[in-house]
C-alpha cells in the first residue's frame, strides 16, 4: 500500500504509542518500588545508574535508527535480500558491542562515578546496581535492531508484543524482588536483566522467518551496503553520543545541588520519558513512510508523510500537556513518599508541562531525517543546538539554579526543532527520481 492516509499512519503509531508509554512507566515504577523505602538516595542511585547505562547504551541507538531508515528504504525498492540482511548485519554488530561492554565494565564505570558529583551513599548503591544491568549489554543492544527491523516493516505490532511483554515482566518483579523480598536497588536492577534476556529470546522468535530463509555470505557482506551503513550509522552515533551527553550532564549538574534535588528531577524526568516515548510514536511513523517513499523515490509522497505523521503529533503533544497539568501533582506523589522530594518537584513540574510543545518539532524532524537517512545534517544540527544548550547552561543556571537547568533543556530542544526545520527541504530532494 503506497497512499499515506491518516489511518495508515495511526495503524504505524498507535502500537507504538503504546510500546513505548510502557517505556517510562517502567522507569516510573522503579522509581517508585525504590522511593517507597522513604529516602532519596536509592532514588538517586537507580536514577544515576539507569543514565549511566542508558548514556553507553545509547550510543548505540544508531542501530534502531539506521536500521529503520535503511531497512524502509530496501523495502520502498522492493530489494528483499537487503531487507534481511539489514537485520542480520545489526545483529552482528550488537553482539560484539554487547559483549565488549561486559569486559570494559571496570573502566567504564570508573570513569562515569568520576564525573557523577554524587554522594558516597548514592555512589555505592548504585555501583550495586550496575554490577548486576550489565550483564543484560548483548541483549539490549540487540533489542535495539530488531526493533528499528520491525518498525521499517510497519510490523509494529510485534514491536507492542515485544515491549509490553518486557516491560511487563520488568514491573512484576520489580514488585516482588523489591517490596515482596526487600532486595531493594539490586531488586530493581535484576528484574531488568531477566526481563531483557527475555525481550531478546522473543524478539528471536518474532523475527523467525528471517533467519529461516537463509542469506548468502556475499549478499551479508557486499561492500556497497556496508559502507552506507557505516556512513549513516556513524552520523548516529556521534549524534546520539552528543545528545546522551547533554542529558547526563543535565543530571549531574543537578546532583551537583544536593540529593533532594536529585531526585526530584530524577522523578520529573519520568514525565519527559514519558512525553519523549510516547509523540516518538508519530516519528517512528515517519521513518517508515518516509523512508519507503525514499526508496520509491515519491517526493510527494514524502511529503504527505511528514505532514500527516506531523499533525498527529502535535495533537499528542497537546494532550500530554493537559494530562500533566491535572495530574502532575497526583503522579509526583505515587513516585515518592519522601515529603521534601514531593515539594521540590512540584516547583518544577511548570517546565515538564511546556516540553511536549517545546520539543514536537525536534522529534518529528527526528523521524523524517532518519527514514532519509540524512543522518549527516541531523548531526550537524545536534553539534549547533548543542553549542546553543551549553551557552544556555553558562547563563542561567548560576543565576537561577534548578530552573535554569530546566530552561536550558527547552533551549535545546528548541533549537533542534528550527535548525532540522531548515534542512527539511533536503529531505524531499533525496527522494526525487533518479535523472537518466
Amino acid at each position: 500500500m503506497s497512499e499515506v492516509t491518516h489511518r495508515r499512519v495511526l495503524k504505524i503509531a498507535a502500537p507504538i504509542v503504546i510500546s513505548n508509554a510502557t517505556v517510562p512507566l517502567l522507569g516510573a515504577v522503579d522509581t517508585g518500588v525504590v522511593g517507597q523505602m522513604g529516602a532519596a538516595a536509592p532514588i538517586g542511585a537507580v536514577g544515576i545508574g539507569a543514565v549511566i547505562l542508558a548514556s553507553v547504551y545509547w550510543i548505540f541507538g544508531f542501530l534502531r535508527m539506521g536500521t529503520t531508515g535503511l531497512v524502509a528504504q530496501a523495502k520502498g525498492e522492493g530489494d528483499a535480500q537487503e531487507v534481511a540482511a539489514g537485520l542480520l548485519r545489526a545483529l552482528l554488530i550488537a553482539g560484539a558491542a554487547g559483549l565488549g561492554l561486559i569486559a570494559l565494565q571496570l573502566p567504564l564505570f570508573w570513569a562515569a562515578f568520576q564525573i557523577a558529583p554524587a554522594s558516597e551513599e548514592v555512589e555505592a548503591l548504585a555501583r550495586q546496581y550496575l554490577a548486576i544491568r550489565i550483564w543484560g549489554a548483548p541483549a539490549t543492544i540487540a533489542l535495539y535492531a530488531f526493533t528499528g527491523w520491525l518498525i521499517a516493516l510497519e510490523r509494529t505490532r510485534a514491536v507492542l508484543l515485544l515491549q509490553v511483554a518486557m516491560n511487563g515482566l520488568n514491573v512484576g518483579l520489580d514488585l516482588l524482588f523489591v517490596l515482596g523480598f526487600g532486595w531493594g536497588v539490586q531488586g530493581v536492577a535484576g528484574a531488568t536483566l531477566i526481563s531483557e534476556l527475555a525481550g531478546l529470546a522473543l524478539a528471536l522468535w518474532l523475527t523467525r522467518t528471517t533467519f529461516a530463509a537463509g542469506l548468502s555470505r556475499a549478499a551479508l557482506f557486499s561492500a556497497a551496503p556496508l559502507k552506507q551503513m557505516a556512513r549513516v550509522n556513524t552520523d548516529i552515533m556521534i549524534r546520539s553520543v552528543i545528545l546522551q551527553g547533554s542529558f547526563t550532564t543535565f543530571l549531574f549538574l543537578g546532583a551537583g545541588q544536593g540529593d533532594v534535588k536529585l531526585a526530584a528531577n530524577q522523578v520529573l524526568l519520568q514525565f519527559l520519558q514519558i512525553t519523549a516515548f510516547a509523540l516518538d510514536g508519530f516519528a517512528f511513523a515517519a521513518e517508515s513512510l518516509v523512508g519507503q517513499a525514499v526508496g520509491a523515490r515519491a517526493p510527494a509522497r514524502l511529503r504527505r508523510a511528514a505532514i500527516v505523521s506531523a499533525q498527529w503529533g502535535v495533537a499528542g503533544a497537546v494532550a500530554l500537556g493537559v494530562v500533566f497539568t491535572l495530574f502532575g501533582g497526583p503522579i509526583i506523589d505515587l513516585m515518592t513518599t519522601a515529603p521534601m522530594v514531593r515539594e521540590v518537584a512540584r516547583d518544577f513540574l511548570p517546565w515538564l508541562i511546556a516540553a511536549p510543545l517545546i520539543g514536537i518539532a525536534s522529534w518529528m524532524f527526528d523521524g523524517i531525517f532518519i527514514g532519509a537517512t540524512l543522518t549527516r545534517e541531523m548531526r550537524n544540527a545536534m553539534i549547533f543546538s548543542v553549542a546553543v544548550y551549553i551557552a544556555a547552561l553558562f547563563v542561567l543556571v548560576p543565576t537561577f539554579g534548578n530552573h535554569g537547568l530546566w530552561a536550558a533543556l527547552m533551549v535545546l530542544n528548541a533549537t533542534r526543532g528550527v535548525a532540522m526545520g531548515r534542512l527539511y527541504p533536503r529531505a524531499e530532494l533525496k527522494a526525487a527520481p533518479r535523472s537518466l
